[in-house]
């Protein structure tokens, strides 16, 4: 398979507010958000973006679109720094990379009619409105709604969440795209409905040969949607490698960590105590050496003095702690 996508150390800083002492010394703080990435996509991969909140997930989402620029590194797609497209080459780009939002109900403007908000991303991209009808129709039974008269005439209030998820990916897809970003793709939906949307998601991948990033706190859903994990924490990649590897036998202290908080599905079984404590770093002075250490149960000299590389631990696998040297 051919890349994608491509980050080489990718990175992220957002200016935080100034204190007094700031402004004393002359200082602007940063918020790491993202810290330094570097991974590839292949073309028609099922790629998840895995961490706790804060972890810099949504930002490196919001990058891979071009939503925000890069403070550093590059960010390529197909080949081409999408820092540096203008004109007729950022205008395809924009059609062939999309973003599915968290929120259904906020994604859609309540003024507008279904049909409106379908026909929008048609006209911005200047498709010739004999196109239309038909990309609509196409798009709307990829996503298991085929009456679309039934639902065209409506406006967002008038929906179920599902059906409006359904509505927000119809709109993703109805320009045809390579490419997709769904952040939090069913974290508003009611349990019920979300297998649902899950299976209409993994059926148009494999329809339309998609190559799709899933971002989530969810390992059961990256799991069931994605072929590859990348865990993120503090803005960089701890672990990465096939979805099924990382759940049964993850080799960060981290990724361990967040298996062991999966829920069980019996009552009469216990997990052992989590072996990390508290929650994120400050992402405005983050730790030397390794990220991790101060939440680390394992953590050695090493990990404050030096930062682990990201480096291959097996074929397809990779992960950044000074364990597995």
């Amino acid at each position: 398979m051919a890349t994608l996508v491509e980050a080489c150390n990718l990175k992220k800083h957002f200016p935080a507010a100034r204190g007094l002492w700031d402004m004393v010394r002359g200082r602007q703080p940063v918020v790491r958000a993202v810290d330094g990435l570097d991974f590839t996509i292949e073309e028609g991969e099922n790629v998840g973006l895995l961490g706790e909140s804060g972890c810099g997930k949504t930002t490196t989402g919001r990058l891979m679109l071009r939503l925000i620029p890069p403070t550093e590194g590059s960010l390529a797609f197909d080949g081409k720094d999408i820092a540096e497209l203008e004109g007729e080459d950022l205008r395809h780009f924009r059609q062939v990379a999309q973003l599915v939002f968290q929120n259904p109900f906020d994604a859609l403007n309540p003024r507008f009619t279904i049909d409106r908000s379908l026909r929008e991303p048609l006209v911005n991209a200047k498709i010739d409105r004999e196109e239309h009808e038909e990309r609509m129709r196409i798009a709307m039974r990829r996503v298991h709604l085929p009456d679309v008269e039934q639902y065209t005439g409506r406006y967002p209030h008038q929906l179920s969440g599902g059906q409006l998820q359904r509505v927000v990916l119809a709109r993703a897809l109805i320009l045809e795209p390579r490419f997709v970003v769904a952040d939090e793709p069913v974290s508003m939906l009611d349990v019920s409905v979300r297998a649902g949307i899950l299976n209409v998601m993994r059926e148009v991948h494999d329809q339309m040969g998609l190559t799709a990033v899933y971002i989530s706190h969810d390992f059961a859903l990256v799991r069931y949607v994605c072929s590859r994990t990348i865990v993120m924490y503090l803005g960089k990649v701890v672990e990465d490698g096939p979805s099924e590897d990382v759940v049964r036998d993850p080799q960060h202290p981290y990724t361990k960590a967040l298996v062991q908080a999966v829920p069980v599905p019996r009552v009469d079984q216990s997990h052992d105590p989590l072996p990390i404590i508290g929650g994120l770093s400050d992402v405005q002075e983050t730790p030397s050496g390794c990220h991790f250490r101060d939440r680390c149960p394992f953590a050695f000299a090493r990990c404050a003095d030096e930062e682990p590389p990201i480096q291959e631990i097996a074929p397809g696998r990779r992960a950044a702690c000074h364990l597995l040297d």
